[in-house]
């Protein structure tokens, strides 16, 4: 449930990560170092979401960087640049898999997703989302990205669409059997 304040704080993220493409994109090294910084560790969970391998996931990353930096001068829309890097990540990743089905676990990746999660939160609400984060390692790695990319990282449906190559349609249906999935979870859980 995204309040007016989520939203405020959401807009002003993506007008701060405007101004520094905007910068980047303009040779200020300065401003580049700050995207890099800023943007870094939601792109490694991205890979890690879809690999469940942290070394894989930092090697991918490490290699969007490159394409990602030599790409801005190209990149016409600078608000798009959330879904255009998840995309790039999301490339590099399945260059670096090679077409391998591997085995994938996020519940590391998704425990340290929650310590950084911003407020003072009881006790019952940290056992929530620690039930949460846990129900959505048990989905499919499709299922668990958008999920990832919609909810944690507040894209839009048509930014995920973007972001894992696929129409918009599919993300939609992912997330309709993830949250159908999640519930079963964990109206289980509260019954068991």
């Amino acid at each position: 449930m995204k309040g007016h304040g989520n939203c405020e704080s959401n807009r002003h993220r993506r007008a701060l990560d405007a101004a520094l493409v905007i910068g980047a994109r303009a040779g200020d090294a300065a401003l580049r170092d700050a995207l890099v910084r800023r943007w870094h560790r939601r792109l490694v969970a991205h890979g890690w979401r879809l690999t469940g391998d942290p070394a894989l996931a930092e090697e991918a990353v490490q290699a969007a960087w490159i394409d990602i930096l030599r790409g801005l001068p190209q990149l016409r829309d600078e608000a798009a640049f959330a879904a255009w890097a998840f995309r790039i990540v999301t490339r590099k990743v399945a260059a670096g898999i090679g077409g391998r089905v591997a085995a994938r676990d996020l519940t590391a990746a998704l425990a340290s997703e929650a310590a950084t999660l911003p407020g003072e939160a009881s006790l019952d609400d940290q056992a929530e989302r620690a039930d949460l984060r846990a129900a959505v390692a048990t989905l499919p790695p499709g299922h668990r990205a958008a999920v990832a990319l919609h909810y944690f990282e507040e894209l839009s449906i048509a930014e995920v669409a973007v972001a894992l190559g696929v129409p918009s349609g599919t993300v939609k249906t992912r997330l309709m059997h993830a949250r159908a999935r999640l519930r079963r979870i964990l109206e289980g859980e509260g019954h068991g």
